[in-house]
């Protein structure tokens, strides 16, 4: 093999890495601002914060899964297979 075929597989193992820990990561921040939202009192300005924060958890998510979708990406290469960002978090 040439250096530049290792050079490419190297590469592409960085970015499946990547992809793979910034899903799980991504994921495990919305769920815990889903606890939090929950922790607050309703209609408190941290309830509303977390809200937000949540709702755009939940927007990133799906979005990271209709583009991996879109690319072919397979959804547990991205860990994102047992998330509904709609059910789950909103």
């Amino acid at each position: 093999m040439s250096d530049s075929s290792d050079d490419q597989g190297q590469c592409e193992t960085s970015y499946r890495n990547y992809l793979a820990d910034l899903g799980f990561l991504v994921k495990e921040a919305a769920l815990k601002a889903k606890e939090h939202k929950y922790k607050e009192t309703k209609g408190s300005e941290a309830h509303i914060y977390e809200t937000g924060r949540l709702m755009a958890f939940s927007f990133i998510i799906g979005l990271m899964q209709q583009q991996a979708e879109a690319f072919g990406i397979p959804l547990q290469d991205l860990r994102l297979e047992d998330i509904d960002p709609d059910k789950d978090l909103l």
